[in-house]
């Protein structure tokens, strides 16, 4: 298949709910990634000590963590309230919340270091004697998710702008823009690795 039929495929939005799902998945990697990165470095500069290579390691497993969380979570809300939509016939509000509610608990209910900064070391929940977290990520990420689709203008602008391109941006490929792609023997082709 060329790039042509794969961009007039894409175009046609014959795929659109998984295509979505797929370019989710990847802004998600990118933003989280993007947004963990520097901060991770800023830190880890400021107050780690150790070695060079200890310090490297520190800030790519934090921005992996987060960059991988982000991504799956936006995988799983954008699969869910597809699968939600499809099954009534249309979109209802309560979608929004219980697909953020099911993915945070699965996604972010996780015991991990950037999981226990968000909520513990802000002072949010105190230290938990029995595993909370699933059940806090759940509630807040569907109270999120649900005010981003219905009620936006109560939220910061630039978490709206940050959540408008995880989940609305995702909503639309006019073109093959966002995966590499690599000439090989003359041929397009979607680069695997």
């Amino acid at each position: 298949m060329s790039l042509e039929q794969i961009n007039r495929l894409l175009a046609s939005g014959a795929y659109q709910p998984a295509l979505s799902v797929i370019k989710g998945f990847r802004n998600g990697a990118v933003y989280g990634a993007k947004i963990r990165f520097p901060h991770a470095l800023v830190m880890t500069l400021l107050f780690k000590r150790g070695s060079l290579k200890e310090m490297a390691k520190g800030i790519a497993e934090a921005t992996y963590t987060h960059s991988r969380n982000l991504a799956m979570f936006v995988f799983a809300y954008k699969s869910l309230t597809n699968m939600l939509s499809w099954i009534q016939s249309d979109k209802q509000q309560y979608q929004s919340f219980v697909a953020a509610f099911c993915a945070g608990y699965f996604i972010f209910g996780k015991y991990n270091k950037v999981n226990e900064q968000l909520a513990v070391k802000r002072g949010y929940i105190s230290k938990p004697k029995q595993d909370t977290f699933p059940w806090f990520a759940a509630i807040v990420w569907g109270i999120v998710l649900w005010m981003f689709e219905y009620e936006k203008d109560t939220l910061q602008p630039s978490l709206k702008s940050s959540m408008t391109y995880l989940y609305h941006d995702s909503n639309s490929w006019v073109f093959l823009q966002v995966l590499p792609v690599v000439k090989c023997g003359g041929v397009d082709r979607l680069d695997n690795k």
